[in-house]
């Protein structure tokens, strides 16, 4: 008997689940808690708990992870130099700490405009020295000719040894300035991504597991090991992407709405006839226009352990992540007692970092570069949970919540705080961890808005709950402004939306906001066995699928000789005719899919290849196209 394995490292949780590959039936699945930094703990932890009886039999091991999406989410990447070339129109304020523009670039034919500015290059890199972990490339028109993000690569890597990511690498679509985002989340990524999958190698190996090893992209799709290595971006959403298959997969639903609720976010996403909704455009991540093809989904960065803090008597939840009280209590020995002991700030210094259910602690991740003032705090953070009144005692002085801040971004300490999840153990809806942990935590918030703790933690777990509604109807109605749904749904006077199809609910104890659902929507809500591992399931269940674009192009040459282009992910090619191109464009889209299967490992025999063709012409039928699109979509299954 064979046997797969899923696993699916969150912010918060690390789930496991085997399932056996005659029948799909799930065996066996567990929870742990993700372990931060290091993932390897919270995935030994998650596997212990299963059936061990069933390991020796797997040959299998895929998995998903919403960590390239939080990641993005809370601004904790690592540093990237990233580089455009050619004549840009930017943002005004663009978000990214160390970038530069240099001269070059290529036109639509892929004919060089300017020649390429590798000192400029040069003497970017060697300024920002060991500031940054990698670097992202996109030059202008690089998806016709990427000659200049290449001959930047080249002299990057040997300058530096660090990674380089390339623009045309990622995406063949136009729009140069959001390919060199793309890069530059990729590059964000590339440590973190390499630390995850060498976790769940080296657990692979101690546990004597042969399996081949794949991973879920966003658009719930698998892919082979390497790739992920090197396109981490293509996991975010990876999560969201894995709740979405899994919850069809569990509830025998090929047309449903996901509502797939995590410590970090929420997310909602759809599928039809058994394929998932796919966002065209590129994926839109923490307020960045990528090129990644994922599935379409409204996201929010509130989740089960967002942190719930006070300011000005309201009550405000997230967009950060905190560990909660109920489970500090449980991990951290005399947490408890501090909790009840701990300092209560003045009401007009409240903000994010200043709360009396506030506590930092050390991740284990040790400093590169950090500043007078930032080594200060840092130095003060214990490897046990510390409030801001014991950091002030030894600081003698107040510390900076900026400062605190950067140390989080920076993934040098971590928070511990109130979030919804405590918010269900002081209602009783929820009791996996210490709920008198939250309950002093409740008390504490209770001062500061003047409403009972117990009603405080009804109207929390109301607030996500319209949240989750919130991003339901977004998403179902993309064309109507958001705040005319939310104006509906925080509207008493007999107004409920009313769902045509079932709403499946995946991640955690999400059956504790059912009937609050109900009081928004009028629809089948649906919360299927298994649903708390829905993301580990779905890791499994997803097929190979690999698109090509190929694009072919006729113009002239200076002399007004007929050139046919043809740009494809090989590079640009010249040929003399229309047929000869597209003979060569049908035989490259065909062998670059059947490439990738063969490298993520899927059963080549089971590749079914559909050619999409799209013609522009300038005349009636029967003259060869001004331009050509071929789109190979390849789907196979894993091999069992």
């Amino acid at each position: 008997m064979k046997y797969s394995m899923g696993i699916d490292a969150g912010g918060t949780y690390t789930d496991s689940i085997i399932i056996r590959d005659s029948d799909g039936k799930v065996l066996d699945s567990n929870k742990a808690l993700t372990t931060y930094p290091d993932l390897l703990a919270g995935i030994r932890n998650s596997i212990d708990g299963l059936d061990q009886k069933y390991l020796k039999d797997i040959k299998l091991v895929s998995v998903s992870t919403t960590l390239a999406t939080n990641t993005i989410l809370e601004k904790t990447g690592y540093p990237v130099g990233l580089i455009f070339v050619g004549d840009y129109e930017l943002p005004e304020k663009l978000p990214v700490d160390y970038y530069t523009v240099v001269a070059g670039g290529h036109d639509h034919h892929g004919a060089e405009l300017v020649p390429l500015d590798m000192e400029a290059v040069g003497t970017f890199v060697r300024k920002l020295g060991d500031k940054v972990s990698a670097f992202a490339v996109s030059s202008y028109f690089s998806v016709r000719n990427p000659a200049h993000e290449l001959a930047i690569k080249e002299s990057i890597q040997e300058l530096t040894g660090l990674p380089v990511v390339c623009g045309h690498e990622l995406s063949l679509d136009l729009g140069a300035y959001e390919r060199g985002v793309t890069a530059y989340l990729n590059a964000q990524l590339i440590p973190i991504a390499d630390q995850f999958i060498r976790s769940i190698k080296e657990e692979m190996e101690h546990r004597g597991m042969d399996a081949r090893l794949l991973m879920l992209k966003c658009d719930g799709s698998v892919v082979g090991i390497n790739e992920a290595l090197e396109k981490p971006i293509e996991s975010i959403f990876s999560g969201p992407a894995a709740s979405l298959v899994g919850a069809s997969h569990l509830s025998g639903l090929k047309t449903c709405a996901v509502i797939d609720v995590g410590g970090t976010s929420t997310d909602v996403s759809m599928v039809e006839d058994g394929l998932p909704e796919l966002c065209p455009e590129g994926a839109v991540v923490g307020g960045w226009q990528t090129k990644v093809k994922a599935i379409r989904m409204e996201t929010s960065a509130m989740g089960g352990d967002s942190h719930v803090w006070v300011k000005g008597m309201k009550i405000n939840i997230g967009p950060r992540r905190v560990i909660p009280l109920c489970v500090a209590a449980v991990k951290y020995p005399g947490f408890l007692e501090t909790l009840k002991m701990g300092k209560t700030p003045a009401a007009l210094r409240l903000e994010e970092n200043v709360q009396p259910t506030k506590f930092f602690i050390k991740t284990g991740v040790m400093p590169t570069e950090l500043g007078k003032y930032e080594k200060e705090i840092f130095e003060r953070v214990e490897d046990t949970p510390t409030s801001l009144s014991d950091i002030f005692w030894k600081l003698e002085k107040k510390p900076s919540p900026h400062l605190l801040d950067s140390l989080i971004r920076k993934r040098l300490v971590q928070a511990i705080g109130f979030t919804p999840t405590d918010a269900l153990h002081v209602l009783g809806e929820y009791t996996a961890w210490d709920a008198e942990a939250s309950r002093v935590g409740a008390k504490l918030l209770e001062r500061y808005t003047q409403t009972d703790s117990l009603e405080l933690c009804k109207q929390i777990k109301q607030e996500v709950a319209r949240n989750m509604a919130l991003n339901l109807m977004s998403y179902i109605l993309k064309d109507v402004p958001p705040r005319e749904i939310e104006k509906i749904i925080l509207s008493d006077k007999f107004a409920q939306f009313r769902m045509k199809l079932p709403v499946v609910l995946i991640g955690g104890p999400v059956v504790a906001f059912t009937e609050e659902i109900k009081q928004i929507l009028d629809a089948d809500i649906v919360v299927p066995k298994y649903a708390e591992v829905g993301n580990a399931v779905g890791a499994l269940v997803g097929k190979g699928i690999k698109r090509v674009e190929i694009l072919i192009k006729n113009t002239h040459s200076k002399n007004r000789k007929r050139l046919v282009l043809v740009f494809s992910p090989a590079g640009r090619e010249t040929f003399g005719s229309f047929p000869e191109a597209l003979e060569r464009a049908d035989t490259l889209g065909k062998k670059l899919v059947m490439d990738y299967m063969t490298e993520a490992g899927l059963d080549k025999g089971h590749v079914q290849i559909s050619v999409d063709r799209k013609d522009i012409s300038l005349s009636e039928a029967g003259t060869v196209p001004v331009e050509t699109k071929l789109v190979f979509v390849g789907v196979g299954m894993p091999k069992t």
